[in-house]
């Protein structure tokens, strides 16, 4: 195994010591809302405008009518941007423009569900207009793809193939999955767009947990991620021919799912864990500890947000069944079965993931073929969970470590 470690700028790590930040009255420089949870999904969502999947002055303009840490007026903002620009769109005759119009409208409506609770009946609808406008968008854009699902116990996966152009077979196959809070056009933001940017083909899909089969089935996360994998990608291969290599992107909790799959699928080649989750459970800890010990904390909207979504998506009653379940999500038990190419990414400004999980996920990796580690801190602009805001750096990484570890 050989170990490649390096770090933008800093090399001593940021932290920040809770989860529940106080929100100020006004918005600290370099920051769109004091709130953690009200900043950190606006500059997610406004950093897709690299891949022409969100605009910066409408992201500011909708940020104006929010209140900050009031979820009514954040759902309002950004289901009335979407609108918005949905109708540019149609009036739109230009088909770039028409395209990128509606992958606009699909982030701001995907943004606005985002922080509502699991049951509003609003969910649903935001959902079918999310998805069907990114369809949309595609169309318009003239970018091929191929959606398909694949039979699952209780129901089917949700998967979108993006076919690369003429020599694309000759790289891996990318494929992207998301984590505790996406859906797979998500990840067209994220990594489609630059991945057929530069010549390789792209899978998408969603498993137990998350977008269709959680809505539509009603399916609850696994930590057996190598299970829903292998379902897809054996569904694939039945109607493709087997890719060169496959490299296996996870986002956000995608950093255990991906992990974890890899563990026990010879047919994946390399891994990315973007970002590090060796411990789901440690994570977790701190946000649904804080909600044990007091109860009132859930009248912060970024942890109410975080533990009924944990309720909706891992089925769970309460805190400390939650907690037992997210006991499961930990990389330690099986990460000497990973044998792939490894490449971690991390933020040192992460306030999901305690960043010494970068080290003990590197020294679990035993018979890992290959590791790689990219850190990035607060001046580089990536140092947020996830490098949210700056998914440039995380494209330079991802695509410079392809084009090494497999020569394409």
């Amino acid at each position: 195994m050989s170990l490649q470690r390096e770090t933008s700028v800093n090399t001593l790590p940021e932290t920040r010591s809770s989860t529940i930040p106080d929100a100020g009255p006004s918005s600290p420089r370099g920051r769109f809302f004091a709130d953690q949870t009200f900043h950190f999904e606006t500059l997610r969502n406004a950093g897709y405008a690299l891949s022409e999947c969100a605009d910066l002055g409408e992201v500011l303009e909708a940020t104006k009518q929010i209140t900050e840490g009031d979820i009514e007026s954040w759902y309002r903002a950004w289901a009335g941007t979407a609108e918005r620009v949905h109708a540019l769109a149609v009036r739109t005759q230009d088909a770039t423009s028409k395209g990128g119009a509606c992958m606009r409208a699909s982030t701001y409506q995907r943004l606005a569900e985002f922080l509502l609770a699991p049951d509003d009946r609003r969910r649903a609808e935001s959902f079918d207009k999310a998805v069907r406008w990114f369809l949309d968008g595609l169309d318009a854009l003239g970018v091929r793809h191929e959606s398909f699902s694949a039979p699952y116990p209780g129901g089917r996966l949700r998967a979108l193939y993006l076919p690369g152009r003429a020599g694309s077979e000759k790289k891996p196959l990318i494929v992207a999955i998301g984590g505790y809070d996406s859906i797979l056009e998500e990840k067209y933001c994220v990594i489609g767009k630059a991945a057929l940017d530069r010549g390789y083909s792209v899978l998408l899909y969603e498993g137990p947990g998350q977008g269709e089969p959680l809505r539509k089935y009603g399916m609850t996360f696994t930590p057996e991620w190598e299970k829903p994998n292998a379902a897809v990608l054996d569904e694939f291969l039945r109607t493709h021919d087997k890719p060169s290599k496959i490299v296996l992107l996870g986002m956000s909790m995608g950093g255990y799912l991906a992990p974890r799959a890899a563990a026990f699928d010879r047919r994946i080649d390399g891994v990315v864990a973007y970002d590090v989750c060796f411990d789901l459970h440690e994570a977790a800890a701190r946000t649904f500890g804080a909600v044990q010990q007091n109860p009132l904390a859930l009248k912060h909207a970024g942890v109410s947000w975080a533990y009924h979504n944990a309720l909706w998506t891992m089925g769970t009653k309460g805190p400390q069944d939650t907690l037992q379940a997210f006991s499961q999500y930990q990389l330690a038990p099986v990460a000497d079965r990973i044998r792939q190419d490894v490449l971690i990414l991390a933020g040192t400004q992460d306030h999901f993931i305690p960043f010494h999980q970068v080290a003990d996920f590197e020294k679990s990796l035993v018979n890992a073929h290959s590791v790689t580690t990219r850190v990035f801190d607060g001046p580089s602009g990536g140092g947020e969970h996830c490098q949210c805001g700056s998914i440039s750096l995380v494209h330079a990484a991802v695509f410079d470590w392809l084009l090494q570890t497999f020569a394409v």
